[in-house]
């Protein structure tokens, strides 16, 4: 283990907290999918005390084990002590990545979310030839992979791609349709997969800000939030993103009512991961700047709702419909950051609501490790909850959450599930178009 690691975990006390009640085996999402109390939360706890005690060697078994984790802090929100299981399990995947490297398809893709610019020169040129080695999905939901390449298997469905990215279709500064003596004003940290595939999230944002006459701020020169790199064990990766990010957000902040993010997972990194990984990489220095930040940032429903005439507006001028609507929980949203009322409260307003028999258990994305290497677990995990949705007879199921998206339209199409996937933020200015 690393010193620096040691020094600030003792996965021996957290090991010895752990009272073994077994309230983390039913909700575990590996443990449904892979039943084995070796990768199970109690199961990963003993095993990091016995690594920090010497007896448990980091060889490509005890690997392949801390990467079977979907992090997606269901044992962490049941557990009687509230054992952050998910965060040592994050850090020990960092000595995971010192020992044994990053694959080189995953350093491709954190180099390219580190640098902006080249980032979308490849997917610009991805958009101009995607036709050699994808195909449109014959339901609509995106495009199907040809052939197997590092990233994925023939046949993946993956994410449409934009002609032109969110971040590059709008100026800076969208002023509100009235000006007033001082209008509201908003930021908006868009997201990588809501910047260059689900491009409709980011517009139907601004539309319905818009609508509320609020003025909105783009900044243009922001990075990814790093969670990609964060749930691998790049470190490196998250401190040049995290730090670029502070720096660039510090210098506009002040200037903004909020930033929003439409986004569960790049919400909570922002919120409250940045600041975690500042605290267990003894930066107390950025850990405070983090905090600073985060004051203003805000999953976009949940500032929405509390912070709006949204609801007044959809009750008042907002299209009704016939069309139903089940409401998937992002991890990343309901566990991490208490947000799962505000979104269906919007949606409530114009469309009849339809809840699946557990819309809080994990669609299974679990990071970058799992949709590559280990893609397997993911669709396991991934069938049950496709089967779940189907059982709603929903046309839509919402998420604020991309990552979830990508997930579940594959276990949708491969389930052969009609229901369309939606941010609620596309049906909320689907309602309010004039």
């Amino acid at each position: 283990m690393s010193k620096q690691l040691e020094e600030i975990f003792n996965f021996t006390d957290t090991s010895e907290a752990c009272i073994k009640c077994g309230k983390c085996i039913p909700v575990c999402t590996i443990h449904q999918v892979n039943p084995d109390e070796t990768t199970s939360p109690r199961g990963f706890i003993d095993l990091l005390g016995a690594y920090q005690q010497g007896h448990l060697e980091l060889d490509k078994n005890a690997k392949d084990i801390f990467e079977s984790c979907f992090l997606c802090t269901n044992c962490v929100d049941v557990c009687p002590n509230s054992l952050a299981t998910d965060m040592v399990i994050e850090e020990v995947r960092a000595d995971i990545a010192d020992k044994f490297g990053i694959a080189w398809f995953k350093r491709a893709f954190f180099f390219l979310l580190r640098h902006r610019k080249i980032m979308d020169l490849m997917m610009k040129l991805g958009f101009m030839f995607k036709t050699c080695a994808l195909s449109v999905d014959e339901k609509g939901r995106g495009l199907r992979a040809r052939f197997s390449l590092p990233m994925v298997k023939k046949g993946r469905l993956l994410p449409s791609m934009a002609k032109t990215s969110f971040l590059n279709s709008h100026p800076e500064e969208i002023p509100a349709p009235v000006q007033e003596k001082k209008n509201p004003r908003v930021a908006i940290f868009i997201g990588c997969l809501a910047n260059y595939n689900y491009t409709d999230i980011g517009e139907s944002l601004v539309k319905i800000l818009a609508k509320l006459n609020i003025d909105v701020f783009i900044p243009k020169k922001q990075l990814c939030c790093g969670a990609p790199a964060y749930f691998t064990g790049d470190v490196n990766s998250v401190e040049f993103m995290t730090k670029k990010n502070i720096e660039y957000f510090e210098g506009f902040m002040d200037e903004c009512d909020a930033m929003l993010i439409p986004e569960a997972t790049c919400s909570a990194m922002v919120k409250h991961d940045w600041q975690v990984f500042f605290e267990n990489h003894d930066m107390p220095e950025w850990k405070e700047r983090a905090q600073k930040v985060a004051e203003k940032i805000h999953m976009a429903t949940a500032w929405l709702y509390n912070n709006t005439d949204l609801v007044k507006l959809l009750e008042e001028k907002g299209k009704k419909f016939d069309d139903v609507v089940t409401y998937h929980d992002p991890c990343h949203a309901r566990k991490v950051q208490g947000i799962w009322q505000e979104p269906r409260n919007l949606l409530a307003q114009n469309y009849p609501m339809q809840e699946m028999s557990d819309p809080n258990r994990c669609c299974g994305f679990g990071g970058v490790t799992m949709q590559t290497e280990k893609f397997h677990l993911a669709e396991a995990a991934g069938k049950p909850k496709a089967a779940m949705i189907k059982d709603t007879n929903a046309k839509y199921v919402s998420a604020e959450c991309s990552a979830c998206r990508v997930q579940l339209s594959e276990a949708m199409n491969n389930a052969d599930v009609e229901t369309i996937f939606k941010n609620p933020l596309e049906l909320i200015a689907e309602a309010l178009k004039d």
